[in-house]
């Protein structure tokens, strides 16, 4: 044991003392230093929500209450430079070493290289460690050493893997390096500016931030909650499923003691015969195996955040409709459940899953906008909001996944209505316009009898809108998008097997070239336009319902379908010059970041430029194919492996 040795303990997204094993192991070495470090400028695209800032605000403010009270003082510092940062920690306290967990996603991956190898060079010891996840990325594959590519096959490999490292225990006290560091307050932060505390104030009310307040959220979910899971999980509106994916994304609780807590209740149902109880906690388990699964996928495919694991969208005519985009943003597109969800993220930063996949599916198919755009908003907006998790999710929606929903697929929100809200209970609590609307007909109120509309006070068109677009519509639409698809698809393939030289670009990067969007600016965080309008993702409330402009009627949207086919199928994907009424005034969502970041709260995700003469998706899988910065990561991977190996 080095008992005289000098630790700095990095902590990231594990913020909690128990089972923490970068932690754990400091302690256990001699005195540390525990830092925390913020850094805008290298979250880029990626800064997080204001929601999300809130509770790393609180979540910091805890560790930093449990890390004094076992006599170590938790350092946060504010920086242009990770790398700086933590160069200064280890000649402030004269440390010689650096440890921390490990994080899977490329932006983290490109990072986590640089300063190893960096610190590397000044002769500072490096060591990192899983504490996020049951099994490293790069020990689940196949019979003949490739990657996974579909879950279920995933899963049930990692399953049958027995993982020895046990949780670790939380140091009973810790000692603090001498030195002097500089070091700013929680306020100095800047995770949360003044025009934000009043929103903020209302989340406290719902949420408890913290890794002890995790374990005790664990708790109750599964000595309360777990047994119905399987019965409740699909109920919209109410607290029914665990609700531990932001502690989860913090790291405030470990994925292995959630995993540990609902394995042992599923063992001792199964032996009480409790097939309800059973079910219940392996439909829980299959939800923690998809988000190791996330971590997975974009570990050994790190281009995921930016295009399509599949190759099968590269030619796919994305409708990059900025006005489509704002309604949908607003909760303004005429089908009550979609609007009840979208208004409910705005105004809570949450939402059930089935919302999740219910709201996303008709951005994707109805609407046919670029499920990039959509990931954004979600990362931009939700309260767990979390990169690994948000990927999969809108690349398994948009059939860019070997298991994923079918491209074909379009779900009808009337439908899914009566089938998660047949009463329409949420619909009317996140649209009071609609809280009169008997249950008959507030799924679709396009349907209802006038009388009906006006005993309930609906005018159609004016407080609420009529259909974005009609689901037959919509149908046609994303099945002549289709055709258009694979008619190129046939058309470069066919090229190519003449030895006809063909150029092909990423089809993200056709919305962002034909949208004119500035990719330099975007990435630097300047959105499309410089102001916005001040009536942009309002939420209406019961004392003040919103009233919208009158739209066009869905008959005058359908008439000439056959024209508009042949349009839509020679139509350039187009976007004007987005004046201030179209830019989404999510200051909420994401701040007003300093020296880097410019005032505006949303811009549609970057793309990247490549020409690509795409393999197929398992000539992809075994080489490997990088994105921009691919060498730093891939020389991470193979540093983490070798870790894993040397350990």
């Amino acid at each position: 044991m080095e008992s005289n040795s000098k630790t700095i303990v990095w902590f990231r997204r594990d913020l909690r003392i128990e089972d923490n094993p970068a932690l754990a192991a400091a302690a256990r070495n001699g005195s540390v230093l525990p830092v925390f470090i913020w850094c805008p400028k290298e979250e880029g695209q990626f800064y997080p929500g204001r929601v999300s800032r809130w509770w790393l605000k609180q979540s910091l403010i805890h560790l930093k209450q449990s890390l004094k009270s076992l006599g170590a003082e938790l350092v946060l510092i504010k920086t242009q430079s990770t790398l700086s940062a933590l160069t200064e920690c280890v000649d402030a306290v004269g440390a010689t070493k650096v440890v921390y967990n490990h994080l899977y996603d490329p932006v983290s991956l490109v990072r986590d290289h640089n300063i190893k190898q960096k610190l590397g060079e000044l002769g500072i010891s490096i060591q990192s460690y899983n504490g996020d996840l049951l099994n490293e990325p790069w020990e689940v594959y196949d019979d003949d050493g490739k990657v996974f590519t579909t879950f279920d096959a995933y899963w049930e490999k990692s399953l049958s893997i027995q993982n020895e490292s046990g949780s670790h225990l939380p140091p009973w006290r810790l000692t603090q390096a001498a030195g002097s560091v500089k070091m700013c307050s929680i306020e100095e932060l800047g995770l949360e500016n003044e025009s934000e505390k009043s929103s903020n104030a209302l989340l406290g009310k719902g949420w408890a931030p913290g890794w002890s307040n995790a374990d005790k959220a664990l708790t109750e979910f599964v000595e309360s909650n777990l047994l119905a899971y399987s019965k409740d999980r699909l109920r919209v509106g109410g607290n029914s499923t665990s609700l531990l994916s932001p502690y989860l994304h913090f790291g405030e609780v470990s994925v292995r003691k959630v995993f540990n807590s609902v394995r042992l209740k599923q063992i001792l149902w199964t032996k009480e015969g409790i097939s309800v109880g059973k079910d219940s906690a392996t439909i829980y388990l299959r939800a923690i195996g998809l988000r190791e699964y996330s971590r997975y996928i974009c570990f050994n495919f790190p281009f995921t955040h930016e295009r399509s694991l599949l190759n099968n969208l590269r030619f796919f005519p994305w409708n990059a409709d900025q006005a489509h985009f704002k309604a949908w943003r607003q909760g303004r597109t005429g089908y009550p459940l979609v609007d009840a969800g979208m208004r409910e993220l705005w105004a809570t930063g949450w939402v059930h899953n089935k919302i999740r996949v219910i709201v996303s599916s008709f951005f994707v198919k109805f609407l046919l906008l670029p499920w990039q755009w959509g990931m954004k908003y979600f990362w931009d907006t939700l309260l767990d909001a979390d990169l690994e998790s948000d990927i999969i999710g809108w690349q398994y929606i948009s059939g860019s996944l070997p298991d994923g929903h079918e491209l074909e697929r379009l779900d009808n929100p009337e439908v899914q209505g009566f089938n998660y809200d047949p009463d329409g209970e949420y619909v009317r609590h996140w649209l009071p316009e609609l809280a009169r609307m008997p249950a008959e007909w507030i799924h679709h109120p396009w349907d209802a009898p006038p009388n009906v509309l006006k005993a309930a006070g609906v005018e159609l068109g004016m407080n609420y809108p009529n259909p974005i677009i009609d689901v037959d519509v919509a149908r046609d639409r994303l099945m002549q998008a289709i055709v258009i698809m694979r008619e190129k698809e046939a058309a470069v393939n066919a090229s190519d097997a003449s030895g006809t030289i063909e150029v092909v670009f990423d089809n993200s990067e056709n919305v962002g070239d034909s949208a004119n969007i500035p990719k330099d600016d975007v990435v630097k965080g300047k959105g499309p336009c410089p102001s916005s309008s001040s009536y942009d993702q309002r939420v209406p409330s019961m004392q003040n319902v919103c009233t919208y402009k009158k739209r066009p009627k869905p008959e005058e949207d359908t008439k000439k379908l056959n024209d508009n086919r042949l349009s839509y199928k020679n139509e350039r994907i187009k976007m004007s010059n987005v004046d201030g009424d179209l830019c989404s005034t999510a200051e909420s969502s994401s701040m007003k970041k300093q020296m880097t970041v410019s005032r505006n709260s949303f811009s549609v995700p970057r793309t990247i430029t490549m020409s690509h003469d795409r393999k197929s998706f398992d000539d992809e899988a075994s080489s490997h194919v990088k994105l921009q910065k691919e060498e730093e990561i891939d020389t991470e991977i193979n540093s983490c492996k070798n870790e894993a190996t040397t350990r």
